[in-house]
């Protein structure tokens, strides 16, 4: 079975409080965008693990991928299988491409093995493997609260809009990002925000990771603001980053800027 996990970018990401399992409550919308790795299980006669494309740091054993496959053999037994992933989405890019590829691969093995999971099972299994893997399970727009797993639906549509990412390669931390943030509760909640047109998100959208990452890697701060230059809408980072990216409403050209940074762009 091959499947295409695609990535996410966060319209707006509020860092809410800090609770006593050390982790934090945020709320954030994770809209899917159509880049793509490839991912191919098939069954095989002992477990293997291929990967392509951009490297991936890390053991073999710790891919979310054939953690996924090592969370279902342990309560259902399954065959040995061979799984090929080729990365084209970049790594530590606040894009959650890893997290898509190990919900992917839950979707692969419960297919090939048919397995009868409630959406429950799924949800559960996925929070194993990572907090936003069970958003990667539905494709959807989502607003994501708690540390990301409880969702609901998102009433945003980007369609018809061009996107661009911009992805510089600089790895934030987790943790160095959620230590540069001071938690609050917003005036607004965010699936409000949201729902406004987009032509208001750049005066009231926020993610709150930005302004320590921001002082801390300037070249991201200035990669939001050339986005705004060249038009966009909206513009922001993803997650913790690094990846900016920006809205417009029409195509983007800016292949002269940043030349070295790899990108997606596309309509969405």
């Amino acid at each position: 079975m091959v499947t295409f996990p695609s990535c996410k970018i966060n319209l707006g990401l509020h860092v809410l409080v800090r609770r006593q399992d050390g982790y934090h409550d945020i709320s954030t919308c994770f809209y899917p965008v159509p880049w793509r790795d490839a991912l191919e299980i098939l069954p095989a006669a002992s477990l293997e693990f291929k990967q392509t494309g951009i490297s991936i740091p890390g053991s073999t054993a710790d891919n979310l991928c054939v953690k996924a496959y090592e969370i279902l053999k342990g309560d259902f037994q399954l065959p040995p299988v061979r799984i090929h992933l080729h990365k084209v989405i970049p790594t530590g890019a606040g894009l959650g491409g890893g997290s898509s590829d190990a919900a992917h691969a839950l979707l692969s093995l419960i297919s090939i093995f048919q397995l009868n999971l409630s959406q429950e099972q799924l949800m559960g299994y996925a929070l194993r493997l990572g907090s936003d893997c069970p958003f990667f399970t539905l494709g959807e727009p989502m607003i994501g609260s708690g540390r990301g797993e409880l969702l609901t639906r998102a009433s945003v549509n980007l369609k018809g809009f061009y996107l661009v990412i911009l992805t510089p390669g600089i790895h934030v931390a987790t943790a160095e990002a959620y230590a540069g943030v001071t938690p609050k509760i917003p005036t607004e909640k965010l699936p409000q925000l949201i729902s406004e047109p987009i032509a208001s998100w750049k005066a009231t959208l926020s993610n709150d990771f930005e302004t320590s990452v921001f002082k801390k890697y300037p070249l991201l701060g200035a990669m939001k603001e050339t986005l705004y230059e060249q038009g966009a809408i909206y513009a922001s980072m993803s997650g913790s980053g690094s990846s900016i990216f920006g809205i417009f409403e029409k195509e983007a050209r800016i292949e002269n800027l940043f030349m070295d940074v790899p990108r997606w762009s596309g309509w969405l």
